[in-house]
């Protein structure tokens, strides 16, 4: 986290002090700061390599460059052999460093890893922000004519901007049509997401340029994979992934729901490090219909893991819901979020890092829209009024049951080819959000990922792997993980493999009826057929029968009482009948219901009398107990 004052008025230790205290939870082993005139870095650290070293904010041998660094380079022992650097830790910090002093900017394509970092350039006076190729990690901003401030989570820019921002009520509309804001907008206004894969440029001056450094690669038509060399080299580059997101000074573990993406992590984790039992941990819900955890437990014996559980119930989200709500700095968009925090807690017990199977489902086709997505492409074809008149007259019919066959009948009745990819996951769908708005300005899509191509799959991935996974997955995991002080990774989205998947053709990733086919071809060699082939459940919350039970009381005070702000900003009309609609038992509305639940928490948390600096300052006014302190002051 940092500041950096384009008039030259001299940056306050207090200040990074207020910012550090905001995001103790993501370092208690330790804060740094530095600061120099109209610049300053920030850092909290949790101690992952280099235990007794690598303190930050960190400065190259020349003092030219300043880091502040959140993340791992996996590969910086490699790295590290080939610079002729004079270093002085052990370390991945000084590595990225030693590169940049070396080779410029530039140098960052080298980088095996999760990260978001700052570095200045003393020189220039230039401020580089850095963030990962798929969005592992955060990096939020706002830059005016006057300064610009950066931080791994909002509550840390909001304790220190002269003014308290407003809702961003443009990004009201997205956050209905996804459940997440996308980058570079944010529920904020005035506060901007720095994409998954861009580097933005601050001049001296206050001149700021986003430059996007990688993106995943094109489809090669020429190119032919026969199946056994698919599953070959998926298999491989698996391996190689688990086995770089290993490296650690603390112990790892991972989490293991039973499905085939974390099930399969965990073997090849037994394979790579035979010596050491992995621990692993599992989250369930006491619904029979949902539950996963008998599946863990399978895979844990098959395995041999020393296997840890943790049961959530309704009560955990009422009790939980504003607290993770403050550490998310956003709508809690997955009802399974506050599950992965409590699930992070036991995890943190044991462990200090945990792997997670996340990315799979969006590199090789995982979920069950990718099975149908050709059959609605080919019912999009037809003419929009009549196919809105086909669908409405047969979704009114639908039994509750058939909720997917809902969702697919929705994506077919989509205005265009971009909404269409999006609506899969989408709460409302563009007709239903303008009723709701009354006349509220919407903003049109920052980005249109789609390719000009026919490969309906490779598009849709393309779509989630821009929008879905960093806006919403990774961001839950990097929030709930770190709520609790515990470091995620996600192996299956190290880049090389990213590249790989992106190389395949969609006929291995969907075959016949089967989704994610090549992934799975890969798990037999390790895991049960039973495990492999079991129908896909996902992290599945019964929010259906707790908004008619345990939930049902808050659900109508806080989206239709006199101070909600759903209510006040929304059609009511229309939010009534969907609560109705759901308590009637014949429809279940509990995704759109959760979708306005969480935005009305949300504003609670931060936009009450008190107001969101005074939220996000209470309870932080000093670092934990045990944490070493690092300053250095430049004149």
């Amino acid at each position: 986290m940092g500041i950096q004052h384009f008039d030259g008025t001299a940056v306050e230790a207090t200040v990074l002090g207020t910012m550090t205290r905001c995001l103790a939870h993501r370092g208690p082993d330790g804060h740094g700061f530095w600061h120099s005139g109209g610049v300053g870095f920030a850092h909290t650290r949790l101690s992952i390599i280099d235990l007794a070293g690598s303190k930050q904010p960190m400065h190259s041998v020349d003092a030219r460059w300043v880091l502040t660094f959140n993340g791992e380079i996996f590969n910086y022992r490699q790295l590290r052999a080939g610079l002729r650097y004079p270093f002085h830790t052990d370390g991945d910090t000084e590595v990225i460093l030693a590169g940049v002093s070396q080779h410029g900017i530039g140098w960052i394509d080298n980088l095996i890893g999760q990260f978001a970092f700052a570095l200045h350039d003393t020189f220039t006076g230039t401020t580089h922000l850095v963030r990962d190729r798929l969005g592992v990690l955060p990096l939020y901003y706002s830059h005016t004519s006057r300064q610009l401030l950066f931080a791994s989570e909002i509550k840390a820019l909001l304790t220190v901007l002269p003014q308290a921002p407003g809702v961003d009520m443009l990004s009201i509309d997205s956050y209905l049509a996804a459940r997440s804001v996308p980058s570079p907008h944010t529920l904020f206004e005035g506060v901007s997401k720095l994409p998954p894969a861009h580097r933005a440029e601050v001049t001296r001056e206050g001149k700021i340029t986003i430059i996007r450094y990688w993106q995943p690669p094109a489809a090669d038509p020429r190119s032919r994979w026969p199946d056994p060399a698919a599953i070959d080299a998926v298999d491989q580059a698996v391996t190689e992934a688990v086995d770089a997101s290993l490296v650690a000074d603390v112990p790892v573990g991972a989490y293991l729901s039973g499905g085939v993406d974390s099930s399969l992590i965990v073997a090849k984790i037994a394979a790579l490090r035979p010596q050491h039992r992995v621990q692993t941990f599992a989250a369930g819900f006491g619904d029979a219909r949902t539950d996963e955890l008998p599946w863990a437990r399978r895979v844990s014996e098959h395995v041999g893991t020393d296997h840890h559980e943790v049961n959530v119930d309704a009560s955990d989200f009422e009790t939980l819901w504003p607290q993770l709500t403050w550490h998310r700095d956003s709508p809690i968009s997955e009802p399974a979020d506050i599950a992965v925090y409590r699930l992070a807690q036991t995890a943190r017990q044991s462990v200090s890092v945990v792997l997670s199977g996340e990315g799979g489902d969006e590199l090789f086709a995982g979920y069950p829209k990718y099975r149908a997505a050709r059959a609605v492409a080919t019912a999009s074809l037809l003419p929009f009024a009549l196919r809105s008149k086909v669908i409405d007259s047969i979704e009114g019919h639908l039994p509750v049951r058939l909720a997917r066959a809902r969702i697919a009948l929705r994506a077919a009745g989509a205005v265009s080819r971009d909404e269409q990819y999006r609506t899969w996951f989408a709460p409302f769908t563009s007709a239903e959000r303008t009723g709701l708005l009354r006349g509220i300005p919407t903003r049109a899509p920052a980005r249109d990922v789609t390719t000009s191509g026919s490969d309906t799959i490779r598009n849709m991935l393309l779509t989630d792997l821009d929008g879905w996974l960093p806006d919403n997955l990774l961001e839950r995991g990097d929030r709930m993980s770190m709520a609790a002080s515990l470091e995620l990774r996600p192996p299956l989205l190290d880049h090389r493999l990213v590249e790989l998947a992106f190389r395949l053709p969609s006929s291995v990733k969907v075959r016949n009826g089967t989704t994610k086919w090549v992934l799975k071809e890969v798990a037999r060699r390790y895991l049960p057929t039973e495990v492999v082939d079991r129908r896909k459940v996902g992290f599945r919350v019964p929010l259906d029968q707790w908004f008619r039970t345990g939930l049902r009381d808050s659900m109508w005070d806080r989206l239709t009482g006199k101070d909600s702000f759903v209510a006040q900003t929304f059609d009511q009309t229309a939010v009534r009948d969907l609560l109705k609609r759901h308590e009637s038992g014949r429809f279940s509305e509990e995704n759109r219901i959760w979708t306005l639940m969480c935005l009305e928490v949300w504003h609670e948390t931060f936009f009450r009398a008190e107001g969101p600096v005074a939220m996000v300052s209470e309870s932080r006014t000093e670092q934990p107990r045990g944490t070493e302190t690092y300053e250095r002051i430049d004149q």
